[in-house]
C-alpha cells in the first residue's frame, strides 16, 4: 500500500487524465459509461466536472507535498469519502452498468479503501511512538 502523500499524487494524475478526456471528448466519456444519446447541456456539465477536476488534481498535487502532516492527513480523510462515495454514485448510475462502469467504480473503492489503510496505518504509528 502507498502512503497518504503518494496516494495524493497518483489521484492527481488520474484525476487529471479524467479531465483531459472530460474537457475534449465528455461524449466519448458518456459512452463508455452506457449513457449514449446524451444531450448536449449533460456533455457540457461534463466539460465543467472536468475543469472541476483539473482544480482538484492541482490541490492534492500540492498538498501531497505540504509540510504539515496535518494537512495531508485532513486530505487523505476527505478523499476517503470521496473516492468511495464516487464508486457508490459510478454504481448508482441511471443507466446499464458496463464493463467501464464496474472499472471506474473499482477505482474509485481502491482509492477510497487505499486512503483509509493509510490512516489506519498512521493513527496506529503515532500510537506506538507516543509510548
Amino acid at each position: 500500500m502507498f502512503g497518504i502523500r503518494i496516494t495524493l499524487r497518483i489521484g492527481a494524475i488520474v484525476f487529471g487524465l479524467s479531465a483531459v478526456v472530460l474537457l475534449m471528448a465528455p461524449g466519448l466519456f458518456l459512452d463508455l459509461l452506457l449513457l449514449q444519446g446524451a444531450s448536449e447541456p449533460l456533455r457540457w456539465a461534463m466539460r465543467m466536472i472536468g475543469l472541476t477536476l483539473i482544480a482538484l488534481a492541482a490541490n492534492m498535487w500540492i498538498v501531497s507535498r505540504a509540510e504539515r502532516e496535518s494537512s495531508v492527513t485532513a486530505a487523505g480523510i476527505v478523499m476517503a469519502v470521496v473516492a468511495t462515495a464516487l464508486g457508490i454514485l459510478t454504481l448508482a448510475l441511471p443507466a446499464p452498468l458496463g464493463w467501464f462502469a464496474f472499472l471506474y467504480a473499482a477505482v474509485g473503492f481502491a482509492f477510497g479503501l487505499n486512503y483509509a489503510v493509510c490512516l489506519v496505518r498512521q493513527v496506529v504509528s503515532t500510537g506506538r511512538s507516543s509510548r
